[in-house]
């Protein structure tokens, strides 16, 4: 399976479908396999890309930041995922979101805007674009559809900072990262030294230079690099450590960061009925094929991705800076469909 995982990643460099990758699979015990292909800059073909390389996390950071605090902030007692926002939240009473849950955000059924919007919206100072994204009406009544929004993590983000007193990078250090041992996960911009070592993403049309260390997603950069949308660092081996532990949720550790067995278990569950498209919690179900079906996933739009899978036991990682080229989804998406056969097919499950 390696060598196959291998090809099929080598052969995406050559087409140019991104410079580089890394990949990992396990299971509850650790890393089974990992492995990296490709550089980092084709215009610095001697920086290769390594299993410490730094990636901009993009939409993972939903994921790693947002999900796993909501759930540390519902382990403690903290939040009621069905009672109204309008109940707890004073900042919200008076307006459409008051209405809505937090588990309805969850799982995109809230009916609030499809798109965050930031950049021309509410100005750039943070508290105008708080304000502003807390009191915008909902462009339909909760729990009618599923429709995916950035902005369900953006007001969940504020929502855990409310709950928690904290800001969200110092609560996702303090609950999920640190006591996990995912000591390279932060949220950017990076310090030169991580920065060097990172995988760079989009040109930006007013530096004619590629992003490097710093969010891609304008509304992380807007508000400082602290964003439930985006913003979030991370390389494989801490994705490796967030993955296991959500395969050992009975654990202590798991528990106290955000990843406790009860949580895991409902967010890897469809939980909008027969609305489409199905979701959990923030994680939706991978395309059921002949060989690799109750698969769980979540995507970020430089070309990182994670898949998760209880009833096999397994995780795997793909990390990609697919972005340096084009926009397109097409050619990254034909890939991980090959990647994620590979991975968990039941020929290939015994590595």
């Amino acid at each position: 399976m390696i060598d196959r995982i291998q090809a099929l990643l080598d052969e995406g460099v050559r087409n140019k479908v991104y410079p580089g990758a890394v990949w990992a699979v396990g299971d509850s015990t650790g890393i089974l396999a990992s492995g990296a292909t490709g550089v980092l800059d084709p215009d610095e073909p001697e920086h290769r890309m390594r299993l410490d390389t730094v990636f901009d996390a993009a939409s993972l950071t939903k994921i790693l930041a947002v999900w796993s605090s909501i759930g540390a902030l519902w382990e403690d007692g903290r939040l009621d995922l069905d009672a109204r926002l309008g109940s707890y939240w004073p900042d919200v009473t008076e307006y459409d979101l008051g209405q809505v849950t937090a588990r309805q955000l969850l799982t995109h059924t809230a009916g609030v805007p499809l798109r965050a919007q930031l950049k021309n919206q509410y100005g750039t100072d943070h508290a105008a674009i708080r304000r502003g994204v807390l009191r915008e009406p909902l462009h339909r009544p909760p729990g009618e559809a599923v429709e995916y929004t950035d902005r369900a993590a953006l007001i969940l983000g504020f929502l855990a900072e409310h709950l928690s007193g904290m800001p969200l990078d110092q609560l996702a250090t303090e609950r999920t990262w640190r006591p996990l041992g995912m000591n390279t996960t932060r949220f950017g911009p990076l310090p030169a030294e991580l920065a060097a070592r990172s995988a760079p993403t989009e040109l930006d049309q007013d530096t004619d230079t590629h992003l490097k260390g710093v969010a891609h997603d304008f509304s992380a950069r807007l508000l400082g690099g602290v964003c439930g949308i985006a913003g979030a660092f991370t390389v494989v081996d801490d994705l490796a450590a967030f993955l296991r532990h959500m395969l050992a949720p009975a654990t202590a550790a798991s528990s106290a960061a955000g990843l406790g067995a009860d949580w895991t278990t409902q967010s890897l569950t469809i939980l909008t009925g027969g609305l489409e498209s199905a979701r959990g919690l923030f994680w939706y179900p991978a395309p059921a094929t002949s060989q690799a079906d109750n698969v769980w996933v979540h995507y970020g739009f430089t070309g990182t991705g994670m898949w998760i899978s209880p009833a096999v036991n397994r995780w795997a990682v793909l990390l990609t800076n697919k972005l340096y080229y084009a926009r397109d989804r097409q050619p990254l998406g034909n890939v991980r469909s090959a990647f994620r056969e590979l991975i968990f097919s039941s020929a290939y499950l015994h590595i």
